[in-house]
């Protein structure tokens, strides 16, 4: 047995929870697992700081979760799961917004395709989490909406899939009732095939849907 503990780590296996979409590169967790300036490979199984180690991944802005662990063999195994973000904001400064409606900075390694919103900064962070949850939570609108942007008035602009018009929202309130008025307006226009006839479809009116045509 202390045989097996003197025994120096030979390999590191590092997965992700979705390996499509790493937004940090492996070489990147490698660096987090050094502990006092000495490599993983140069360490003992007995000698490794394993709950330093996973500290140091789980502190990393990008890292949701982490669970570093060691084999009989002498492997390290690290198993990562991201933060998933929702929305882009781009603006002087560029980030994501993730699944608890926190900020979560870009990667170098990956770019997600999720909405991007304009013109809104972290103040408004609170008020684009939820239009844009409300969005990724209902099968149609999630297909459907590609773009938003945010106007100096605080109300929100929609860009819909293959279509010139645009959604004017209003600010983020009533959503279901708006997002509901403006269903029954593309079923209907669909069925008359009418949709490239608008140039904007206001929802922020209540009760009724305002369409300026071309």
């Amino acid at each position: 047995m202390q045989r097996n503990d003197a025994r120096l780590v030979e390999e590191i296996a590092i997965s992700f929870d979705d390996e499509s979409a790493p937004f940090v590169t492996r070489e990147a967790v490698n660096k987090l697992l050094i502990v006092s300036g000495k490599k993983v490979t140069e360490t003992s199984k007995e000698n490794l700081a394993l709950s330093i180690m996973e500290k140091r991944v789980k502190a990393h802005p990008i890292i949701k979760n982490a669970d570093v662990y060691v084999s009989m063999s002498g492997e390290i195994g690290v198993a990562i799961e991201q933060r998933k973000p929702i929305a882009r904001l781009n603006g002087a400064t560029s980030f994501y917004i993730d699944q608890s409606g926190e900020v979560m900075p870009l990667s170098e390694n990956h770019a997600a395709h999720v909405p991007l919103v304009t013109g809104a900064t972290d103040k408004n962070i609170d008020e684009v989490f939820e239009l844009v949850d409300f969005i990724n939570k209902d099968t149609f609108l999630s297909k459907h909406i590609i773009g938003i942007s945010r106007t100096r008035s605080g109300e929100y602009i929609l860009k819909a899939r293959k279509l010139a018009y645009t959604i004017s929202l209003g600010k983020v309130e009533q959503l279901n009732k708006r997002f509901s008025n403006y269903k029954a307006f593309y079923q209907k226009a669909q069925k008359d095939k009418s949709l490239g006839n608008y140039k904007t479809i206001v929802l922020k009116y209540d009760g009724q849907v305002v369409c300026e045509k071309k």
